[in-house]
């Protein structure tokens, strides 16, 4: 058993940094091709596209940095001593919530930062606020490595008191729900922000509208993924287990983690089609940002059915 669980510790550090990697990797090859593909189209913005370029993939490398850190958390603050098949199940609950969100996150946050290379090429004189715009549409994609880093820590934080397969299957299921819970919603916010550099770049017009359209919807389209933060510290905060419910969280994770899924993919579709006729059309701001939030508040309440049913197997 000892064998097994410094396997399972081994694959939690590798998992964090390994997984994340890919995609930073690959988000962050994206975004230099579409670099050098804006500056041939046009060369005098080399400038402004080279800084939009770096800035992007700096911002990417955020879920690398987070996933090197917490497995150098793991090696140095994890006596070896002291790993047993328990804490192991419940360490994999840090490798997933990093691990899932890390690979869909370093892919998502090279959508606008590709397309804002684009833009500021067609719009060389709006170069200043495409790249703020930028900057502020990448943040708020990485906001899901950020919660699930504070899970992640959470859970280290207690691996030590972990002596039952029912605390574990707990700290593992806390993990699956924020690292699940996160997918969805960073799809959604990545075609937003892809979308929306689209439309700047066809009509610097629009950029005033369709910046608050991005902050308004992005909003929107990251609920589910606060809703699964606080399922995850739910299940943190659940005391005196028992097997039976012990299973039970581990199934309101999947619950909410399953049941973000749909809704934050297409709310983000929806508000990136109502972000596309605003580019064409600023003057239908207002019928498209009312028809898109409406749009999405009922895409949104799948969410909170399963919210709702989480909280009911938590707290029943």
């Amino acid at each position: 058993m000892l064998e097994i669980a410094e396997f399972l510790h081994a694959l939690t550090i590798a998992m964090t940094t390994g997984i994340t990697a890919i995609s930073v990797g690959i988000g962050q090859g994206i975004v230099g091709f579409s670099a050098v593909k804006a500056i041939n189209i046009q060369p005098k913005a080399k400038d402004d596209i080279q800084k939009i370029s770096l800035l992007g993939t700096a911002i990417i490398e955020t879920s690398a940095i987070i996933g090197f850190a917490v497995a150098v958390i793991l090696l140095l603050t994890t006596n070896n001593a002291n790993i047993n098949i328990y804490s192991s199940i419940a360490e994999l609950g840090i490798g997933i919530a990093i691990s899932s969100t890390g690979l869909v996150i370093g892919l998502v946050s090279a959508m606008p930062a590709k397309n804002a290379c684009i833009a500021a090429a067609r719009q060389p004189f709006f170069a200043g606020k495409i790249l703020k715009f930028m900057l502020i549409t990448q943040s708020m994609i990485e906001t899901p490595i950020i919660f699930s880093f504070i899970i992640a820590m959470l859970i280290k934080n207690v691996l030590t008191s972990v002596t039952t397969l029912e605390q574990s299957i707990k700290l593992l299921a806390a993990g699956l729900a924020i690292g699940l819970g996160s997918i969805g919603p960073a799809l959604g916010l990545g075609q937003l922000g892809k979308t929306a550099f689209q439309a700047v770049g066809v009509n610097r017009k629009s950029y005033s509208k369709i910046f608050t359209f991005m902050l308004v919807n992005g909003a929107i389209i990251e609920t589910p993924t606060i809703f699964a933060l606080l399922i995850s510290m739910l299940i943190l905060g659940t005391g005196n287990l028992s097997m039976l419910k012990a299973i039970s969280l581990l199934s309101a994770a999947l619950c909410i983690g399953i049941g973000t899924f749909g809704p934050g993919i297409s709310s983000g579709k929806i508000a990136s089609s109502a972000c596309t006729q605003i580019g064409i059309n600023p003057d239908s701001y207002s019928l498209q940002s009312k028809t898109s939030i409406f749009a999405q508040s009922i895409t949104e309440t799948a969410t909170i059915y399963a919210l709702m049913v989480s909280l009911l197997i938590i707290l029943i």
